[in-house]
């Protein structure tokens, strides 16, 4: 038996291979402090604001963290690690899209659903 064969009968799985469909994937490039919008939130551009981050948020599978669809898990349940880590990105995301005034009153919310 060849190196190959048994590679055939045992193929090698990556455990760290992120399913890109997940709402709980982020990718390589992905940090916290990344602005996602064109303008940063102020008094006078709310409708505008939430239009492209919302759309932003769709496209990395990431809205249901904000609507409130996808809950947070219990402590002990397997996805509740990778559940906080999304929620902590999109905490993030969010506040680096606000002007510092905005940006201070919702710094103490626990979920990216409260902001």
């Amino acid at each position: 038996m060849t190196s190959n064969d048994s590679n055939k009968e045992n193929p090698k799985t990556d455990p760290i291979d992120p399913d890109h469909y997940s709402p709980f994937y982020l990718h390589p490039s992905d940090y916290p402090r990344q602005m996602h919008v064109n303008d940063a939130l102020t008094d006078n551009n709310y409708l505008d604001w939430v239009q492209e981050m919302e759309n932003f948020l769709f496209a990395k599978n990431k809205r249901g963290f904000i609507d409130g669809t996808i809950k947070k898990p219990e402590t002990n349940d397997a996805n509740y690690m990778a559940w906080m880590r999304c929620d902590a990105m999109i905490k993030g995301w969010l506040t680096t899209a606000m002007e510092k005034e905005i940006r201070g009153s919702v710094k103490y919310a626990n979920t990216a659903s409260e902001i």
